[in-house]
């Protein structure tokens, strides 16, 4: 497995709703507003709603188009990562960069600082963004997404709606479900009331696939996700898993952390280090090996360790 050359960028990596997504990570690790329980990057270690250039955006730039010239394979290219990329200052300017590639742009964000004009006019260069919402008061706000104490959902929400308003690029929207927590039909339905004002082009119902920040959050059944799914407008679809088409550097990379885990139970910390890769790109490729059933994971000492099957 060659070294991730970069600072900001990783991957190619697969994705459910993105094929091969190339990552363009521009906060600290977990550096976000939200503390969600069913997060699969571990607690918030900032939680924070600072705006500002957590990472030189001119230095995220040079990496984009060396990538381009070098590689330059993707099906996007997604701000994403370990943190929320709306809390970097610039995000918009590296948004309006990728507008002028051949590899459409995504943004992925919880949407909780959408109620600033100046963040949805950023959000706004992108052609695709995903916004989350897994609840439908401060209650179950607080519940599922432990925000910051300065948010409340009445203006989180409010700034949804404002964004929609404005923008013409593709809005999808995901719906994180938790069984016992937020997956009764009575709740969800309250969701999709709430969705529905939103309009999006695609609605996706997800659910924990790899070990959650805390272990009292538990996933809900495909079959129970698919009887959900007709409560939505437009129906939603569930996460499907990964694609069958399979670069070789993907299956490269999966090899390669397999045959460390027969050797030895890991953390994904364990693997980081030892790969130079991305937490993110880590935790997707677990996230392929457990859905292959070709890995088990077990929480000790608040640690998860993954091991070979």
């Amino acid at each position: 497995m060659k070294p991730n050359p970069y600072r900001y960028l990783f991957g190619p990596v697969p994705s459910r709703r993105f094929g091969r997504s190339l990552g363009i990570d521009l906060t600290p690790h977990k550096t976000c507003s939200l503390d969600c329980v069913f997060c699969q990057l571990g607690r918030t270690t900032r939680k924070t709603l600072e705006r500002k250039a957590y990472v030189p955006t001119a230095a995220v730039i040079d990496e984009i188009d060396d990538w381009l010239q070098t590689d330059g394979d993707a099906d996007y290219l997604t701000l994403s990562g370990s943190g929320e990329p709306s809390l970097h200052a610039e995000f918009g300017r590296v948004l309006a960069h990728l507008r002028g590639q051949p590899i459409p742009s995504v943004l992925l964000t919880n949407g909780t600082l959408l109620s600033l004009p100046e963040v949805r006019d950023a959000a706004a260069l992108a052609q695709v963004v995903k916004v989350s919402l897994s609840a439908w008061d401060q209650k179950s706000f607080e519940w599922v997404n432990r925000p910051h104490p300065q948010l409340d959902f009445g203006s989180f929400f409010e700034g949804l709606k404002q964004f929609r308003s404005v923008f013409g690029g593709q809005l999808w929207l995901e719906v994180f479900l938790l069984s016992g927590i937020n997956a009764m039909a009575g709740d969800v339905k309250k969701i999709a009331a709430l969705s529905r004002e939103l309009k999006p082009d695609r609605i996706h119902l997800n659910t924990i696939a790899r070990p959650p920040a805390e272990d009292f959050a538990a996933a809900v059944p495909r079959v129970r996700l698919e009887e959900l799914a007709g409560l939505f407008d437009p129906p939603a679809q569930i996460a499907a898993g990964f694609s069958s088409q399979r670069s070789k550097t993907i299956e490269a990379n999966e090899e390669t952390i397999l045959a460390m885990l027969k050797r030895r139970p890991c953390t994904i910390k364990h693997i980081e280090a030892a790969f130079g890769m991305h937490i993110n790109e880590v935790s997707k490729y677990l996230g392929v090996l457990l859905e292959k059933k070709q890995i088990h994971a077990d929480r000790k000492n608040q640690a998860v360790y993954y091991t070979a099957v």
